[in-house]
């Protein structure tokens, strides 16, 4: 079974925790674009929608769904997003597709958090995947050299500018043995607008897409 095909399996298994009245938070990215597809399906459950990017309102608008703000729904009751990397811990990386801030604000404000991914996202340690940093474009060489100092190797994502008007360094060769702390540690740095570890606040619920259907993780 190929990648697009447990994606999707991920992706329909989602739709089985959006009940009655839900207040729907939804990501971005590939795995989410399934979701999106099969949203209709679970329609008459959902009282609200917000969404992390400027493309998956889009998409989101062009399904027939309205797409409300933040502000005026409060806490969702459900956040629904990929990742670029999971643990079993349920720690992720985020931010592939550069809508990393807005997916952490509603990853914050939500009741529950689901990851969908297919098979291939799932690692023991991350950092394989180059971590996204959102960035300030005044701050952009000072905080590489500051990456640099803690082992990583920044790079400028070229030709990119986030819904937020900033700038995106992906950090590439850095092991993430700790990554609450090291989520702490970036963010720190002066001029960084938040970092692709999803840790401090990590995953309720992991949907791996399968050959043979959904393996379900549970951070209980």
């Amino acid at each position: 079974m190929n990648q697009n095909q447990e994606k999707q399996n991920a992706a329909l298994a989602a739709l089985d925790y959006i009940q009655y009245e839900c207040i729907l938070g939804v990501g971005s990215g590939s795995t989410v674009t399934s979701l999106i597809q099969n949203l209709k399906k679970v329609k008459h459950n959902i009282k609200a929608l917000v969404s992390s990017s400027e493309d998956t309102t889009d998409k989101l608008k062009h399904a027939g769904f309205v797409v409300d703000e933040l502000s005026n729904v409060g806490s969702p009751d459900l956040y629904i997003d990929g990742a670029d990397e999971v643990t079993r811990n349920f720690y992720m990386t985020k931010g592939g597709g550069g809508a990393l801030t807005r997916e952490k604000i509603l990853v914050a404000a939500s009741r529950k958090i689901i990851c969908i991914v297919d098979s291939s996202k799932i690692v023991d340690v991350l950092g394989k995947y180059p971590l996204p940093i959102e960035v300030i474009p005044m701050a952009k060489s000072y905080i590489s050299r500051e990456i640099i100092r803690l082992g990583g190797q920044p790079e400028l994502r070229h030709n990119f500018v986030t819904d937020n008007g900033n700038f995106i360094l992906d950090v590439h060769n850095l092991t993430i043995v700790d990554p609450p702390q090291l989520e702490k540690q970036i963010n720190n740095i002066a001029g960084v607008v938040t970092n692709g570890i999803f840790a401090i606040k990590p995953a309720d619920v992991v949907l791996i897409g399968q050959s043979n259907g959904v393996l379900t993780l549970e951070n209980r």
